[in-house]
């Protein structure tokens, strides 16, 4: 068998961003003079992956899973418990605060709320200019209006619309503000969270093609988190799926759509709908029993088996690595791993 590492399947090709092992658990506490400390909730617990220039890798997985939580350890707003995350061959987890700051013209993130993620009170000129005041050896000051108007153009918005406010625009618009600002110190790499799921579907595919034309334009690369597998298949090279803080299948995404192996993907993806016909009455839909456990008390050895109907004994004493098993072509966390287009039942 072999590790599930992407190395092992990508061309020999200096990755820009490497996760190893990566960890985030919150602690629980009880008491406020005399702390007790009482477990701890595993948003995030052992998740490894690499990127590579111009690549879509999209995180899927369901609400609880930890995709958020993976996201915001990216770039930096929360510190890992333990693991590395390694951008230009170079550990963030550890930066100090200048550092940290450099860090950040690298990898830049797209958030889920298109409004919420703007200041209303501040002009949308003022909103796309403020990576340059922070950044003030970025950019001379007096090119700062020239360059937001550019920057607005090069996301489909009229330049002239620089002194309005977020309120004043649709929430396509706002998204596509957030993405100018995203790109304004020229990041190798942007971390989607969920940028479209809330956005009408006609304005998504404007977002994901926007997205597409920028990558080809700048040569981004993008960690897509999403719900919506659809979404993710239409704009990922490779996908990763996520339950309870970790990767239980990576592949490409032929092989994640086509040849999925472990229940839980096999699942999800008989719930992508079906605009056929023909389609929809020949294919098998899967349920899932039950809610995703609690992230503070996960099941013992695997972490799906309290939802899956091939769980046995093994399952509930051994935890399955994320390996690529007989028969297969590419890592399941699974002992039962069995490939299975749920496309098509």
């Amino acid at each position: 068998m072999t590790q599930g590492d992407d190395r092992a399947t990508r061309p020999q090709a200096e990755p820009i961003l490497e996760v190893r092992d990566l960890v985030k658990h919150y602690p629980l506490t009880q008491g406020v003079v005399f702390r007790r400390e009482l477990g701890a909730v595993q948003a995030v617990d052992g998740v490894s992956f690499d990127l590579h220039p111009g690549e879509t890798l999209g995180v899927v997985g369901e609400s609880g899973s930890g995709k958020s939580t993976l996201a915001k350890m990216l770039i930096g707003l929360e510190r890992p418990t333990s693991g590395s995350i390694k951008v230009h061959g170079k550990d963030i987890t550890s930066l100090n605060r200048r550092e940290s700051k450099r860090m950040r013209r690298d990898i830049q993130m797209i958030f889920q709320d298109p409004y919420t993620s703007l200041n209303p009170r501040m002009t949308v000129g003022d909103i796309v200019r403020e990576p340059f005041a922070i950044h003030s050896d970025v950019l001379p000051s007096d090119q700062h209006r020239g360059r937001v108007q550019e920057l607005l153009d090069v996301v489909g918005l009229n330049p002239d619309h620089i002194n309005r406010y977020p309120h004043q625009f649709s929430g396509g618009q706002r998204q596509r503000i957030g993405i100018a600002r995203a790109l304004a110190l020229r990041p190798s790499i942007l971390v989607c969270d969920e940028p479209v799921s809330a956005l009408d579907v006609s304005i998504q595919a404007q977002v994901i093609n926007l997205l597409e034309e920028l990558q080809s334009e700048f040569g981004l690369a993008y960690v897509f988190i999403a719900h919506d597998l659809s979404v993710v298949r239409h704009i990922s090279a490779r996908v990763a799926v996520m339950y309870l803080g970790r990767f239980v299948e990576k592949g490409s995404d032929t092989e994640i759509y086509e040849h999925a192996s472990h229940p839980y993907t096999q699942a999800l993806i008989s719930a992508v709908p079906n605009p056929t016909p023909v389609g929809r009455e020949s294919r098998q839909r899967i349920f899932l029993s039950g809610d995703i456990p609690s992230p503070a008390d996960p099941p013992s050895g695997c972490r799906f088996r309290t939802r899956c109907w091939k769980a046995e004994d093994l399952c509930r004493s051994q935890d399955p690595e994320l390996v690529t098993r007989p028969g297969s072509t590419h890592p399941s966390a699974c002992h039962f791993a069995e490939e299975r287009n749920a496309l098509s039942g």
